[in-house]
């Protein structure tokens, strides 16, 4: 058995894997379609290619990490997925054909997007052990998450948009080195109970709220992710402008993961305040508002994806048995890529036809949100650990 891991050598470690990990995301989102369209794919393609994380999450992903949890090998997966990513994304970039590029991410994805709810479950594992705060750890991914988007930003006006991916492929192997210094977690002692948890899990009408509710207020943003740079572009903003508009919302996300220790509402009232602010932030957007109004409704992305974060993962922290964090992850992801995938696809056409109205559709599914965690609100406050007590 490993021997404990020291508070502040784990924080420490966490916060780098998630910087390095959201540095990969910070140039992956805002310009993996800029690329794409660089190289000749167009909308309706570029729609299909980035669902593919999203379609990966509910297919593949739940597997990988409930097999990394059985073998208590939650850091080694990390590793695994971390090298595996940079590879995949490397061969990528030699493609140029829609279905090649398809057919090569869709494997990358197989491997990305297990990263994310494995650094979770890892990180909640110390959250819960030495009794840390989530959003103090998260907000060095939110803020790497700012460095690579400016980056790219710049490197935009400065370099052909075809040589972007390998930016993307340099930050994905800064990933993987960073990931070798996590160190390997006390064993959790195994019981018969950790099976029948994992499965009462999707039982728990608590917790299917908790992965109904994230699914819808996060995919909410698939619009944003997947044309909102490229409609930006077409408006005859520069690259550092794009990335400065992605930048101001993370900043907003940057405050809210810091204060959140803070925080004294109801983790379920912090989600509803989040959806209430996505709607909002959506409708504006849909209204395709000038620079000056653009800009201060960006700092809403705190609020609308922030506090979800922060709400959701509190609930997760008292639903779910530290045991079975992983597959808790794994089913959140799952739920939340079956959202996600549709709004992807979803967003690539009727952005086609009906341009920023895209947005009055994502309003939509963020109410849809809010609705599901007000009717569950009783029940995630009276009665906490049910998942854990088998119901």
């Amino acid at each position: 058995m490993a021997s404990p891991v020291p508070p502040k050598r784990f924080a420490a470690w966490v916060a780098l894997v998630y910087g390095t990990g959201f540095g990969l995301v910070g140039t992956h989102l805002p310009f993996f379609p800029v690329w794409l369209r660089a190289v000749g794919v167009d909308p309706g393609w570029i729609g299909i290619i980035t669902a593919v994380p999203s379609v990966t999450r509910f297919t593949t992903l739940p597997f990988v990490t409930g097999f990394a949890e059985r073998r208590q090998a939650l850091r080694g997966g990390i590793i695994v997925m971390a090298f595996g990513t940079t590879i995949g994304l490397a061969i990528v970039g030699l493609q140029h054909q829609a279905l090649l590029i398809f057919l090569a991410y869709a494997l990358t994805c197989i491997v990305w997007t297990p990263m994310v709810p494995l650094i979770d479950a890892y990180a909640l594992r110390g959250v819960r052990q030495y009794g840390l705060k989530y959003g103090p750890l998260r907000l060095w991914g939110s803020a790497a998450f700012v460095a690579g988007a400016l980056a790219c930003g710049w490197l935009i006006d400065v370099i052909s948009a075809k040589y972007l991916i390998w930016i993307i492929v340099g930050m994905a192997a800064l990933s993987a080195l960073v990931s070798l210094g996590l160190q390997p977690l006390g064993a959790l002692k195994a019981t018969s109970a950790i099976t029948t948890g994992a499965n009462a899990l999707l039982r728990d009408k608590g917790f299917l709220a908790i992965i109904i509710t994230s699914a819808l207020i996060q995919s909410s943003h698939s619009a944003y992710y997947v044309v909102a740079s490229i409609a930006w572009q077409q408006e005859g903003f520069g690259g550092l402008t794009i990335a400065s508009l992605w930048t101001l919302g993370v900043l907003a996300e940057i405050v809210v993961f810091a204060l959140s220790p803070r925080f004294a509402l109801p983790a379920t009232t912090l989600v509803m305040i989040s959806a209430s602010s996505a709607v909002a932030r959506w409708v504006i957007t849909a209204l395709a508002p000038p620079i000056w109004i653009l800009a201060p409704v960006q700092l809403m992305h705190g609020l609308s994806f922030g506090l979800t974060q922060v709400g959701i993962m509190d609930l997760m922290v008292h639903h779910v048995p530290p045991q079975i964090m992983a597959r808790g992850q794994g089913y959140l992801s799952a739920c939340g890529g079956i959202a996600a995938g549709s709004a992807y696809v979803l967003s690539g056409a009727v952005f086609a036809r009906y341009g920023q109205h895209v947005y009055y559709v994502m309003a939509a599914i963020a109410a849809c949100g809010g609705l599901v965690m007000l009717t569950a609100r009783h029940r995630l406050m009276d009665h906490p650990h049910s998942a854990a007590s088998g119901g």
